[in-house]
């Protein structure tokens, strides 16, 4: 598969550049909560009178206005998500005006609406990346995942982007509706030469449901871990997942090794340091999976907000539990993770210490395996 979301060094360069300054290298804005999808397990969809009921999504020029100051501020790339962007009918007036500050806009999509003239729009004036999500590999798991049967178009959206050159990532979140597709979707990427970034971790609903915390419709820890292992063994040869394998239990063991050190226990990504999000409301978080910390760039203007949000986002502490864990350095635990999961930044996730643990295991038995056979 073509490794087409491998971040360029340039990009992890201004970003590590834009940590140190205190400059919004990248924004990700999240222009509806509007989809054509219902996959149960999305962490913002709301239908149409949902999304007037709560005041509505901003207008394209409020936009526009946010990126023209997170521009004059430093920001350099663009993504645009949603829900599903592309089903505003003023999308491609947010796009244009974007493109003409300079921006690098990649699009999230779930590629069901790339056809005709939009797609005609997109060939003659691509973004820098497509990231589309692949939800099966079949029209019955679309059906049953999304509520529409649309597999066959999505594939055939993303050959012609691929066919034109335009630069296609897949995004896929690996749930109990396709987990028995995954040989398939592994073949589709081959076929189309896209990478695939694959995840069986979905975060807990908690911005459509306050009550949501350490909920939701997913698999369960070790069975979210068995499928991340199952996914390696499709794209990975024995030889390399062994490989893989080591590397982790080293990686393991550096963190025994350091238990004793002085660990940073704040916000280990780029969330409130180099970039931010803003949802469809307008409120801007370091992360979308989050609600809080939050500031208002519309009200108190994208300077003022962006210095209020790396200041409260310097001020998140992640757990103990988590810092001190000899399995830091290969579990997938965040600021966002701990909060989803628990309702605080500073407590350990029950869910993520169960997957990373059991996934461990997982991996280390197949390595005895293999070591056998050979």
């Amino acid at each position: 598969m073509k490794k087409t979301n491998i971040e360029p060094y340039i990009a992890t360069y201004l970003h590590q550049k834009g940590r140190k300054l205190g400059l919004p290298i990248a924004g990700n804005f999240e222009l509806t909560a509007r989809c054509n999808f219902r996959c149960p397990m999305c962490y913002v969809h709301m239908d149409a009178d949902a999304v007037d009921a709560q005041g509505g999504e901003l207008t394209a020029d409020e936009w526009l206005s946010i990126a023209t100051a997170a521009q004059k501020k430093g920001m350099l790339f663009a993504l645009l998500t949603g829900g599903e962007p592309l089903v505003r009918k003023d999308f491609f007036e947010i796009y244009d005006g974007m493109k003409k500050l300079g921006l690098m806009i990649s699009i999230n999509s779930n590629g069901s609406l790339l056809h005709g003239d939009v797609l005609k729009r997109f060939l003659k004036d691509p973004p820098c990346r497509f990231n589309i999500s692949l939800y099966g590999g079949c029209d019955a798991t679309y059906q049953k995942m999304c509520g529409i049967p649309v597999y066959n178009e999505v594939k055939e959206n993303i050959r012609a982007l691929r066919k034109a050159g335009v630069p296609v990532s897949l995004n896929l979140s690996i749930t109990q509706f396709n987990c028995q597709d995954l040989e398939q979707i592994y073949r589709d990427a081959v076929e189309l030469d896209v990478n695939v970034k694959a995840s069986a971790y979905m975060y807990p609903p908690i911005r459509t449901n306050d009550e949501q915390y350490g909920t939701g419709t997913r698999l369960s820890a070790e069975e979210a871990a068995e499928m991340t292992v199952a996914w390696d063994k499709l794209r990975l040869t024995p030889e390399d997942f062994v490989e893989r394998t080591k590397k982790m239990g080293q990686l393991i063991d550096d963190c025994c090794d350091s238990c004793s050190m002085e660990t940073d226990d704040g916000v280990p990504c780029r969330a409130g340091s180099s970039s931010f999000w803003v949802t469809w409301q307008g409120k801007m978080l370091p992360c979308g999976m989050l609600t809080s910390p939050a500031v208002y760039p519309l009200e108190s203007g994208f300077d003022a907000a962006w210095e209020e949000l790396m200041q409260k986002t310097r001020e998140i502490r992640m757990p103990a539990g988590c810092v001190n864990c000899s399995y830091r350095n290969v579990c997938g635990v965040c600021p966002a993770v701990c909060y989803t999961e628990t309702g605080h930044f500073d407590c350990s996730p029950d869910y993520m210490c169960r997957k990373t643990k059991h996934q461990v295991n997982l991996m280390r038995a197949f390595e005895k395996e293999v070591s056998k056979e050979s």
